[in-house]
């Protein structure tokens, strides 16, 4: 993993020091609210509901396990025990002291962590595959690339006020994990006919008011032009990009407005006066952060031991741990494994500092110290041997972190929803844990199979719900909270935009809509169809005559 040097330590101690001036003077009266708002929020702090919320950067969704410590023990002394993972590979808490933000920062970076750039119109932080590096489908490793755009793009002095803020995501597999066709920006990382490694460009893509999938401008950039690109594409946004009206402010609205094909003209032509320049990657410099990223000292295993077959055989609630919760490994005689943070009754995405704690042991105990933050708001134990699953297994479900559901309905992606956020036109954690409890008998859960279920508390799709299989979009009528449901979302190779079924439904009758849903989808699948196909060979309308047919 990569580690700060002392220009990264000089850097982040110096904008600790600048923002704990800056909230003395706010709390001293010598700033007004409009004057630190700019200020707060370039710190990844915002006002929420009922307390500020620190927003804290994790890069492409790394951490160490001392730096999973340290959040534990933020988390107990300045929150209230527990934080919230977010889609964005990031941790948000919810209940700190505005004037205790200064020391939550300096604590930050002491483990080479930071606040910088989760908020604002800047690039945010920059997300990937939670397996990146372990694969066993990579065709090649996206981190460094990762670590360079975050390098690049860190208080970069052209990109700090752009007409909104921007994302990007790199995926390096066969299979896009990190939904890059709904990004500002999205790589694919490829190779030409001559075996050179180099990127797919996708820009433009998107949710929120105006869900977008992106469009490919290139379908092959050489590696060493990454940051050139990029520099192209940002200065095209940041020239043409709308400033008058913020719902009309993303690249997503200026790609559709001036076509693909005319954003990418003006890219290339931008590109001509930077392809070459200062920017241009070197081969030493891959190699620099490749570094960072060599693969740890496995010990050679055997494939399937003895230790790993015979609890197999003999537990059915641990193989459908295996089954749900590991994935192969590009190491014989290893897993990848992912810890639940989907358990019955507990909100989405939340952690408690003893989860914390226990998961950074496990990071130790069972692999090289690290873990991955995925954006389904789940953590990932990327190397554990094959040997040890049973005894991670055990110890994983102690502290309610086994829940067999990866990838199954009851693993809901979620914002926060109207608890917290201000924003939010309703709660998002009551309905999903309802929709939880109504499928909590794990038997009826794995027959329904795959379904991907995202949940929204507002317009700003947070939770990704334009691409869930099932999506849920919290709505306010005349003051009251109300859920539209969208059907048909996907996220991958086949990215597409959920359609909205008819009128939204209150609180009690969201649950009921979803076993209306399973009903048709068990009626009409064939053998082996997962929800998603179902529903396209069939369409919505059988589901949508179901769900608002007259109760009798």
């Amino acid at each position: 993993m990569y580690r700060y040097d002392e220009v990264d330590h000089r850097l982040v101690r110096e904008r600790v020091d600048q923002f704990r001036d800056q909230t003395r003077r706010f709390l001293a009266g010598e700033l007004s609210e409009e004057e630190f708002r700019p200020l707060r929020l370039m710190n990844g702090l915002y006002i929420q509901r009922h307390a500020p919320m620190l927003r804290v950067a994790i890069p492409y969704g790394h951490l160490r396990s001392e730096q999973l410590r340290k959040l534990a023990d933020i988390a107990r002394r300045y929150d209230k025990g527990y934080g919230h993972f977010t889609t964005r590979q990031n941790i948000q808490f919810n209940w700190p002291a505005l004037e205790a933000v200064p020391d939550i920062l300096e604590e930050l970076a002491a483990v080479e962590m930071h606040a910088i750039q989760t908020s604002g119109n800047c690039v945010r932080n920059t997300t990937t595959d939670a397996f990146a590096g372990v694969s066993a489908d990579q065709l090649f490793d996206p981190r460094p690339y990762c670590e360079i755009i975050r390098q690049w793009s860190t208080l970069h002095p052209e990109f700090a006020f752009l007409p909104r803020k921007f994302k990007i995501a790199v995926s390096g597999s066969v299979e896009d994990r990190a939904a890059t066709m709904v990004h500002d920006i999205g790589l694919h990382v490829s190779r030409n006919e001559a075996g050179e490694a180099g990127f797919k460009i996708i820009v433009g893509g998107g949710l929120g008011r105006t869900p977008m999938v992106g469009e490919v401008i290139r379908e092959f950039l050489p590696r060493q032009h990454l940051l050139t690109y990029l520099d192209a594409v940002l200065r095209v946004y940041n020239r043409f990009g709308r400033r008058d009206n913020k719902y009309k402010a993303r690249v997503k609205i200026l790609v559709k407005a001036m076509t693909p094909q005319g954003f990418a003209a003006k890219v290339e032509d931008e590109w001509l006066h930077l392809k070459d320049g200062p920017a241009t990657l070197r081969d030493e410099d891959v190699a620099h952060y490749a570094s960072f990223f060599a693969d740890p000292d496995y010990p050679p295993l055997p494939d399937n031991p003895a230790e790993l077959t015979a609890p197999l055989a003999e537990d059915k609630a641990f193989a459908r741990w295996y089954e749900r919760n590991t994935r192969p490994h590009r190491q014989p005689g290893y897993r990848s494994v992912v810890l639940s943070l989907k358990e019955t009754g507990a909100p989405p995405g939340d952690i408690t500092a003893e989860q914390m704690e226990a998961a950074a042991d496990w990071a130790d105990r069972f692999g090289f110290g690290e873990l991955r933050v995925a954006h389904e708001q789940n953590l990932v134990l990327p190397d554990v041997a094959q040997k040890d699953l049973h005894a991670l297994w055990q110890e994983a479900r102690r502290h309610r972190m086994a829940t067999p559901n990866i990838g199954l309905l009851t693993d809901i992606i979620s914002c926060p929803g109207g608890d917290f956020c201000s924003l939010a036109n309703a709660r998002s954690i009551p309905v999903a844990n309802a929709i939880q409890r109504t499928f909590d008998d794990l038997d009826y859960l794995y027959d329904l199979g795959d379904i991907a279920c995202n949940f929204s508390g507002c317009m700003n799709a947070c939770g990704h719900h334009h691409i869930g299989n099932i999506g849920i979009l919290g709505v306010d009528k005349n003051g009251e909270e109300w859920y539209q449901i969208t059907l048909g979302g996907s996220q991958g190779s086949d990215t597409t935009i959920g359609k909205v079924i008819g009128p939204s439904f209150a609180q009690a009758d969201v649950p009921v809509a979803f076993g209306k849903i399973m009903q048709v989808y068990l009626e009409r699948r064939l053998d082996g169809e997962r929800f998603i196909d179902t529903l396209r060979r069939v369409g919505v309308e059988p589901f949508k005559e179901r769900v608002y047919a007259p109760v009798h």
